[in-house]
């Protein structure tokens, strides 16, 4: 087990490409270019799975289970508390195996005893390993993540899926906290999305194609690598934000999956994201930068979004659904397709 998350950790920065094609390349918004409003009554507050969060992103799960992920734990962990943003921790599977690899996770509530911490399990767990999970992060909330796709690849992963959806619903039943389902980089249908609000999901992660990509991943720990054709499978973050439209009124609505910079955030918050995770990006500048160039960067972010929202014309979250959003290209493609109204989104501010 520790050797194969110390090699996940190795092939996600490994196969990390910042400035690869995205999706959200294919959503321009329409500038205005009277912004009326000032810099300084920007507001980057906002609330999810009935958290209040005082900046729009966070770091979103990554890894743990071993003394090298204990490390970068621990590095995430201050950098969350310096930077005062939310973080997930990365699947707790390992420590609800191996009771000698707890500290790897516990190392984050260890040092950001005030920060909001997300446990992280995986959707074959029980309700009663759900608390336990819970419990040895103390966490303020609960990511229960889908990664069918990747276990199927993994060569020692799971092969039965069938109990999923049941774990989840007695999973929310039970647990004292909210709950987040959460994709791990493949994207979510809007058929997958109303099967968990059927169930009671109230907060979803969609987590799309284009920033870590465990096909690949587990691919590469296979003799043959015979899944190489799987590395594309999937929908990408905007696809997917295009798909949950029918849901951003009813549910929470996070966005991760390849985002690269503020921009891809506000893009995101204007689709109707609620906040945006992200992991592959934080964890390579963090092993490529160190911690205080990491924390440095997230600050710069901060500032940045800022900036955006000031050129956008807008003061907080909540406003920025109400912008112009052009859908072209491939997502243009996909809501045709689909039947999606991209249309409605390019004439927003209008009907304000």
């Amino acid at each position: 087990m520790n050797n194969r998350k110390d090699e996940h950790v190795e092939l996600a920065k490994k196969m990390y490409e910042d400035n690869s094609k995205s999706d959200f390349d294919n959503l321009k918004f329409v500038y205005n270019s009277l912004s009326q409003i000032s810099l300084a009554d920007v507001d980057l507050k906002t609330m999810v799975a009935n958290l209040e969060m005082d900046y729009p992103f966070f770091i979103n799960a990554m890894t743990g289970g071993s003394e090298k992920t204990k490390l970068i734990n621990e590095q995430l962990a201050y950098i969350a508390k310096e930077t005062n943003i939310a973080m997930a921790s990365g699947s707790l599977s390992a420590a609800l195996k191996d009771e000698g690899v707890k500290d790897s996770f516990k190392v984050i509530r260890d040092i950001n005893k005030e920060g909001l911490i997300f446990a992280n399990i995986g959707a074959e767990y029980s309700k009663a390993k759900a608390n336990k999970a819970t419990d040895i992060l103390d966490a303020d909330a609960l990511q229960i993540h889908l990664n069918v796709i990747q276990e199927l690849i993994m060569p020692e992963g799971d092969r039965d899926f069938s109990n999923w959806l049941n774990n989840i619903e007695e999973i929310i039943k039970e647990v004292s906290i909210p709950v987040i389902v959460k994709e791990v980089g493949f994207g979510m249908s809007r058929e997958t999305i109303k099967q968990l609000v059927d169930v009671g999901v109230k907060s979803v992660d969609i987590s799309g194609f284009g920033g870590t990509n465990f096909a690949s991943i587990e691919n590469s720990r296979r003799k043959k690598a015979e899944f190489d054709y799987l590395k594309n499978f999937g929908q990408s973050t905007v696809i997917s934000l295009l798909e949950a439209q029918g849901f951003v009124e009813k549910i929470d609505i996070i966005a991760s999956g390849g985002i690269r910079n503020p921009l891809d955030i506000i893009k995101s918050l204007a689709m109707g994201a609620k906040a945006v995770g992200i992991s592959a990006f934080f964890l390579t500048y963090l092993l490529d930068h160190g911690v205080e160039e990491t924390i440095e960067l997230i600050n710069s972010w901060k500032q940045e979004l800022k900036v955006i929202m000031t050129i956008l014309g807008k003061t907080n979250i909540d406003q920025l659904k109400d912008l112009d959003i052009i859908v072209l290209k491939e997502a243009k493609d996909w809501c045709i397709a689909r039947d999606i109204d991209y249309k409605k989104f390019a004439n927003r501010s209008s009907k304000q």
